[in-house]
């Protein structure tokens, strides 16, 4: 296999932000982009200036910014086609957005120019020339998005071909085709990209623009390669409207350590996990736990038996190193879980636990017990954490609880109730008897028992909490089922999980709560502060 140098176009900053609940600022698009240029990526498509006012700021913004390595592409289409180039509002947005790349993209599909355009095909043809050339004098670098290239082909291939010859013929430096319905199985588009190779020669740098309608456009990225493509473009995460777009989180590492290419990014991969977490956090959007390479479950490891394999070569059930792309290995805490398990997390934690220690067969029955009753640890690996050190007599108290009180009332029918908590928290000989109003129950309760513990313990004030789900357990039916109640805080540092459960919601908000506090606490003491 011949190995290539491949050029990587992130459109996160406009194909991405065309996704459903995925909206960023001006400023967000700033700190991405300073972000996706860290990381190498070698274009970066910062958005359509004549579309929005947003994107022409962005446009006027990143000027000031000194970027290592990519370069800022604007979007935009061909004119329209009752303007002449030099009147098209669209191009002169382009050419005033001064970037030192443009993408424009026009119609492959005769479909779309008879029912959408509603033009002649010869009158298409003019559009991609004359919009292209016009931009040539105007731009350092052009690329040419050939929109709905595979649906076209297979509709009029000729016709397909000769779009993207005139593009070429035009000034445009590569031709990128683009599945832009996300429908085009990977056998059937490599086989189209060969034909376009042949038919415009190996002289014509050749891109790829999948979508992910039919879940394969990954596959069909890292395919094309084989085909001759050499520019690769997509989103961070995979972001994008509809199903999304081709995900780079997956393709940077898949042409690097799966098919031996290089591109700038490659030689980042260390960095990819951390800027694929920043990119879904900025845009305050839970990020996909379940996502290849850079995702929190990726390399986590739950049966006894995984466990057990990795513990001693990770080859057996990890296909790369996590390292290699920035993540970690997790070995997850769950009723499936055996002794080689709780030693992997006692050894994670830096606990001294031992394969023939009593306290070791005990974990395991405590575990068992407890979540059969309902208690979940794989996202709460805090409390586990405090499980452990407690049975092994290592655990710290803080802090007693005397007792709380929480008192939600409901005055007027047109305006939200008011949540009052009142708690008593014994610290070493003392007591501190506090009440707070909060957002509801659980956050009064959360701003009483930190107001009652900040004088004691500062590094509080350093904690947030930041996710608060609550499931309701099978089993007794009605309003009186048990309850999970699943939170997660975070520091300037980390993040981490705890569990509650119980009947009552607020007692098992309580017991969250409470272990988030005291492994804040704990990890403080650890870390010397």
């Amino acid at each position: 296999m011949t190995i290539r140098r491949i050029e990587i176009y992130d459109t996160t900053l406009r194909d991405g932000t065309q996704a459903e609940d995925f909206t960023l600022s001006v400023e967000d698009k700033l700190r991405i982009a300073v972000r996706l240029d860290g990381l190498g990526v070698d274009y970066i498509e910062g958005g359509w200036p004549g579309s929005n006012p947003k994107d022409v700021q962005f446009f006027k913004e990143i000027q000031n910014y000194s970027l290592r390595h990519a370069r800022i592409s604007a979007f935009g289409s061909t004119h329209q086609a009752k303007n002449e180039p030099e009147d098209d509002a669209n191009l002169q947005a382009l050419a005033a957005a001064r970037t030192p790349v443009v993408t424009i993209f026009g119609k492959t599909w005769d479909i779309h120019v008879r029912d959408a355009l509603r033009i002649s095909l010869e009158r298409n043809l003019e559009l991609i020339a004359n919009s292209l050339s016009w931009l040539k004098a105007r731009v350092e670098t052009l690329f040419y998005d050939a929109e709905h290239f595979f649906d076209g082909y297979k509709a009029n291939p000729d016709y397909a071909i000769e779009t993207v010859r005139r593009a070429r013929a035009a000034g445009a430096e590569c031709i990128v085709l683009c599945d832009t319905n996300g429908g085009t199985l990977p056998g059937e588009l490599v086989e189209i990209v060969r034909t376009v190779r042949e038919r415009l020669g190996p002289e014509t740098r050749l891109g790829i623009h999948c979508h992910n309608d039919a879940d394969v456009a990954v596959a069909n990225s890292l395919l094309s390669v084989t085909a001759g493509v050499t520019h690769i473009q997509g989103t961070m995460n995979g972001i994008g409207e509809r199903c999304g777009n081709a995900n780079l989180c997956s393709i940077i590492p898949g042409l690097v350590l799966k098919m031996g290419h290089t591109c700038q990014a490659g030689e980042n991969l260390a960095k990819l996990t951390e800027v694929s977490r920043y990119i879904t956090e900025i845009a305050n959007l839970p990020h996909n736990k379940y996502q290849p390479y850079v995702g929190l479950s990726a390399f986590a490891h739950k049966g006894g038996v995984h466990v057990s394999a990795v513990q001693r070569n990770p080859e057996t059930y990890e296909h790369i190193r996590p390292e290699l792309v920035g993540n970690v290995q997790r070995i997850l805490i769950s009723d499936l879980s055996g002794k080689s398990t709780i030693l992997a997390k006692a050894r994670e934690f830096g606990l001294d636990l031992d394969s023939h220690d009593p306290v070791l067969l005990d974990l395991v029955s405590q575990l068992k017990e407890l979540e059969a009753q309902g208690f979940q640890f794989e996202g709460a690996e805090a409390s586990f954490e405090l499980l452990m050190r407690r049975a092994m007599g290592t655990s710290k108290k803080y802090f007693d609880l005397v007792g709380f009180r929480v008192i939600d009332q409901k005055t007027r029918e047109d305006e939200p109730p008011q949540a009052e908590a009142t708690v008593m928290i014994r610290v070493g000989g003392e007591v501190a008897h506090t009440a707070a109003i909060g957002n509801g129950p659980v956050n009064a309760l959360d701003n009483a028992i930190r107001k009652a513990l900040e004088d004691f313990y500062p590094q509080l004030q350093e904690t947030s909490l930041i996710d608060y789900k609550v499931r309701v357990l099978p089993g007794t039916p009605g309003t009186g089922a048990r309850v999970r109640v699943l939170i997660e805080s975070r520091d300037e540092k980390d993040k981490w999980g705890t569990v509650g459960l119980s009947h009552d919601i607020i007692e098992a908000s309580w017991q969250a709560l409470v272990d988030g506090i005291r492994y804040k606490l704990l990890k403080s003491e650890r870390d010397g502060h």
